[in-house]
């Protein structure tokens, strides 16, 4: 397990931290900025001591306030990748590389030739960091951290300072070290198609204290949370199986609790588990079932909960046989005579499911034909 509890002022913030995650696969601790992430991802590498708490990764205590242990950075064998990759200007890569072995002792259960070839950075070992994309760099970053052979690996909103393309160049890199390496992953973000796409458990944080832990599916489903969570991007998550491939049309049958949501061709194996993300603003609702209708998605179901908000606009909570949210103007709510306890389709749109809206692919590569590889 990981085990983070960790409190201490900094000046007028207070951060104060508790959380327990598996120490497997990837914990994203999202939240806006200023909420406390990188005090706390840093609190766990040893860099902001807390003045109480515990920290413990897989059972080896790094800090604990009361038995008077904290053990240094160097000893803590955490692996760290920032915003900007801080790679050393005057190596090339493969030295960069090579750094982050002779600064562990026993790294030698991680190959330097695999982690090159699992980062696709063969291409680059001659080259100075000046000479490299802001992707690459930060490809050659995660491979130096991951040499280190760390325990755990803390990476720091690793993309928040790359373009969409770059974002979407080293996203596929990131989910083969998850899937290959089998290595637990701190991940610090505020990008909500990054923890969808990434995360296995989200600890969302909100003015220095956790709010919420859980799976992404249950956190993202919670109406209350919406002010933490993004009101524009907010959503459902599915979790789905790949059903069929419908090649006449460029569509994808994908299975879940509520039924069968057909979404633009995905490449992937009928079988593929893919993590889906429905905004709240691309679901609409009608009171019987549609006819001669363009959407290709109508699931019956029931209002479980209305969300309080006196503005222009309703987020209606669903079960379609899963958690699903609408958002609806306030005229079609009473309009229609909605209410808890009402009887409704739920209607979404098939060309709403983009690519930034699939997450979650273990062990295979995923592409939409209309967005490129993600």
């Amino acid at each position: 397990m990981l085990e983070v509890k960790a409190k201490r002022q900094f000046g007028a913030f207070t951060l104060d931290v508790a959380f327990d995650a598996a120490a497997s696969g990837i914990t994203a601790l999202f939240g806006r900025s200023g909420s406390g992430k990188t005090l706390t991802i840093n609190a766990l590498a040893g860099l902001a001591q807390p003045a109480e708490g515990r920290i413990a990764v897989g059972g080896v205590v790094l800090f604990d306030s009361r038995r008077g242990i904290n053990l240094p950075p160097e000893k803590r064998r955490l692996g760290y990748v920032f915003q900007d990759g801080r790679l050393f200007p005057h190596m090339n890569v493969r030295h960069n590389l090579v750094y982050g072995m002779k600064r562990q002792a026993d790294a030698n259960g991680i190959e330097f030739d695999h982690i090159v070839a699992l980062l696709g950075l063969e291409a680059f070992l001659e080259r100075r960091p000046r000479d490299l994309s802001g992707g690459e760099k930060q490809r050659v970053a995660i491979g130096r951290a991951l040499l280190a052979a760390p325990r755990l690996l803390l990476m720091d909103e690793p993309l928040a300072a790359l373009d969409a393309a770059r974002k979407a160049e080293i996203l596929p890199y990131i989910e083969r070290l998850r899937d290959e390496l089998g290595l637990p992953v701190v991940y610090v973000s505020h990008a909500m198609d990054e923890i969808v796409r990434l995360a296995d458990t989200v600890v969302l944080m909100s003015d220095g204290r956790v709010i919420a832990v859980g799976s992404v599916e249950s956190v993202m489903s919670r109406l209350d949370l919406r002010p933490m969570t993004g009101r524009y991007e907010a959503g459902a998550v599915l979790n789905t199986t790949v059903e069929s491939h419908d090649e006449n049309f460029g569509l994808t049958a994908l299975a879940f609790a509520g039924g069968r949501l057909l979404v633009p061709h995905v490449e992937a194996p009928v079988g593929g588990r893919i993590r889906v993300r429905v905004r709240a603003r691309d679901v609409s609702i009608a009171l019987h079932p549609p006819k001669a209708l363009s959407i290709l998605n109508a699931f019956p179901g029931k209002i479980i909960e209305v969300g309080e908000d006196d503005g222009p606009q309703v987020d209606l909570l669903l079960d379609v046989g899963t958690p699903l949210w609408a958002r609806i103007t306030r005229r079609s709510y009473h309009e229609l005579g909605l209410g808890v306890g009402k009887s409704v389709h739920a209607l979404i749109k098939a060309v709403a499911i983009d690519r930034h809206s699939l997450g979650r692919v273990s062990g295979w590569r995923l592409r939409q034909d209309h967005g490129g590889g993600i």
